[in-house]
């Protein structure tokens, strides 16, 4: 049976959706005090599932590094959410690790495996499996736009928190001098490379892109994987670490964008240095010239991983909000 626990004032369970020998890859589910969704007379309500996707460059970060006022808002909408761990470049991947780790949530929660977890521990909750959306930041936000294509049977709705995409833009071979500044001069290659020592390919590492730092306030360079995940994107180097066969087609959001992709809201903050605005506004564009429901919020004097210091009742707050109000106005 799972085991019930509390954060704060929010009620969550781990779950297993995939194992892989001995490697459990696990998620965390928050569960709403009041259920809101679709009822048929006489019947329980069925709860829509939200899948909540960490941030971290694909290579940093975990199930416990979101906002959880993010978290607290869906539950207040009588949504599930579900925050998953997955595996991390550059042991596996971007398509082999991420990508397909949580479409195999996704596929998970599809045929029953989220509501056999509720039942298990004695949990009431139906989940409506037929409106399960997905959200993320940075990574999670690409991540999020991956259940979109390549599954079966494609998520709901997507709300994109200015995830990387157009992977072939020129921007993505840049240097960033304003991340090369942050990088310790006394960095070798040694120590970077211990971050392939572990036996199995790592769920958790480091911090996200979202801000959770250590107390000092800044990236933790003492981390091999922080160290090397920073050495990438200083370098322009990231897609070479997460993807080196460069086949786009199979991995891009951008290139998979057809009449058939899910309703897809995106909030990107215009004075965002590591993901441009623009790449936001050319998967607005495709999928605008595919037909698909979609818009596109510009928070004014944001930068990247912005949500993790959003302030409740703040004009980012309120302005990013509205990716869950595209999302609930999907509710039929």
């Amino acid at each position: 049976m799972a085991n019930l626990r509390w954060l704060a004032n929010l009620r969550w369970l781990r779950v297993v959706y995939k194992t892989l020998g001995s490697q459990e890859i696990d998620a965390e589910v928050y569960l709403p005090q009041s259920p809101k969704g679709k009822k048929d007379a006489g019947c329980p309500v069925d709860i829509i599932p939200v899948i909540n996707i960490h941030g971290g460059a694909f290579m940093l970060g975990s199930s416990r590094m979101v906002n959880k006022d993010q978290v607290q808002d869906c539950l207040e909408r009588g949504w599930i959410v579900v925050v998953p761990n997955h595996r991390l470049c550059p042991q596996v991947n971007l398509l082999e690790g991420p990508i397909q780790d949580c479409r195999d949530l996704l596929d998970w929660i599809q045929n029953g495996g989220l509501q056999k977890a509720l039942t298990s521990a004695e949990l009431g909750h139906l989940v409506d499996v037929n409106h399960i959306f997905a959200f993320g930041t940075s990574s999670g936000g690409t991540l999020a736009l991956c259940l979109g294509f390549g599954v079966a049977r494609p998520v709901a709705g997507i709300y994109d928190m200015y995830g990387p995409c157009n992977f072939s833009h020129p921007f993505w071979t840049l240097k960033l001098p304003h991340i090369a500044a942050k990088l310790p001069p006394n960095l070798d290659q040694d120590f970077i490379n211990q971050i392939f020592n572990n036996d199995h390919v790592p769920i958790e590492g480091g911090v996200s892109l979202e801000g959770q730092a250590n107390p000092t306030g800044g990236p933790d360079f003492s981390n091999p994987r922080v160290a090397y995940a920073f050495t990438q994107i200083a370098n322009g180097t990231v897609m070479d670490a997460i993807f080196p066969t460069k086949e786009w087609n199979k991995v891009d959001p951008l290139r998979n964008v057809g009449p058939r992709f899910p309703p897809t809201f995106i909030v990107h903050g215009d004075e965002d240095n590591m993901v441009p605005l623009d790449l936001s506004k050319s998967l607005l564009n495709a999928l605008a010239e595919n037909g698909v429901h979609c818009g596109l919020r510009v928070i004014p004097g944001e930068g990247h991983t912005f949500a993790a210091n959003m302030v409740v009742g703040s004009q980012t707050w309120n302005l990013q909000r509205e990716g869950f109000d595209f999302l609930e106005s999907l509710i039929k």
